[in-house]
């Protein structure tokens, strides 16, 4: 099961220690989430999952420690090795004991400033840059490189152009929860109309986002959304099996995402929604101008009339000075 979908793991965790890109946290999540998604498993399957959970659970943060604990303490085919590993002693059948008591409400936080509408951010996000120049950064970025779309991205955080404005904290969370479980499940339709839906875009440029092969749009749309580096870990391993199962491609998006500036990925967003509005009058602007043309020419050839409305006609008169009817 493991080694099928993850066969650069053990490439992965040595980049891990090497180079500074710590994504055992994520590796141990996404073990976890594809041992409990089958109530069954072969011998062989249940001595993969506990050599490499077993590894990765004394490398890990607590965060991560205690959200696969949670995970495995429900779950009835957690191995007995792992129980005890994770202080989980499996007292009767289908029983665990508690992992710890009920954790206290959080105070309430002083009510935030009103986050702009859709609209109001659609207004921004259209004056933030001309239509043109938006069209020239969106094809300059999907033409380019990997190490161009990099320097790229780099050079945006230095323009003067305007940034979109951020997506509200609260539809951000969520927007980030139903990308992660769409790309758990592998529903590309979801996942790509919940990333268009959540950062205003294009049906067409969400699409194109998605169906990018070096990931980089990917990094930049999840960074728009301030999502945590172990998510988009995670849906690269899931989403993207063309770069999860390649050792390099995590570790240089991971890298990637992780430089990557709000400005840099902000910036972009209004240019993909500037370009739509490019595409837009560029298709449209031939028929508009030629029909300003016939118009032109009708109103040319119209002839005046002879009489003009309101005038009398004309009298003609005889020689005895009465009309001539």
């Amino acid at each position: 099961m493991t080694k099928s979908l993850f066969p650069g793991f053990d490439g992965l965790m040595t980049l891990s220690r090497r180079e500074g890109v710590d994504v055992r946290p994520t590796l141990l999540r996404v073990l976890t989430d594809l041992y409990v998604q089958t109530s069954t498993h072969s011998d062989d399957e249940q001595r993969q999952f506990v050599e490499l959970a077993t590894r990765l659970i004394d490398q890990v943060d607590d965060a991560t420690r205690a959200a696969v604990k949670a995970r495995l303490a429900v779950y009835p085919q957690t191995p007995v090795p792992i129980l005890q590993k994770l202080g989980l002693v499996a007292t009767q059948e289908g029983r665990r004991i508690p992992l710890a008591g009920e954790i206290p409400a959080p105070p309430h936080a002083p009510a935030a400033a009103r986050a702009p509408s859709e609209a109001e951010q659609r207004m921004a996000s259209n004056m933030a840059m001309q239509p043109k120049e938006a069209a020239e950064i969106h094809d300059m970025f999907f033409r380019a490189g990997a190490s161009e779309r990099a320097l790229i991205l780099h050079n945006l955080a230095q323009t003067p152009l305007k940034a979109a404005p951020r997506i509200p904290t609260a539809r951000a969370k969520r927007a980030i929860q139903i990308l992660e479980m769409a790309a758990i499940a592998g529903d590309a339709e979801n996942f790509t109309f919940e990333l268009g839906d959540s950062l205003i875009l294009p049906s067409r440029v969400a699409a194109q986002i998605v169906d990018d092969a070096g990931g980089e749009a990917l990094a930049v749309a999840a960074r728009a959304l301030d999502m945590p580096s172990p998510v988009f870990q995670r849906i690269l391993l899931f989403f993207k099996p063309e770069i999860g199962t390649s050792v390099n491609a995590v570790y240089r998006l991971s890298r990637l995402y992780d430089r990557l500036g709000d400005r840099s990925a902000l910036v972009m967003v209004a240019a993909w929604r500037g370009s739509t509005l490019a595409v837009t009058r560029a298709k449209y602007q031939p028929s508009l101008h030629d029909g300003e043309r016939q118009r032109a020419r009708a109103g040319a050839n119209q002839t005046r009339p002879g009489v003009q409305p309101g005038s009398s006609p004309t009298v003609r008169t005889g020689t005895g000075g009465s009309s001539d009817r």
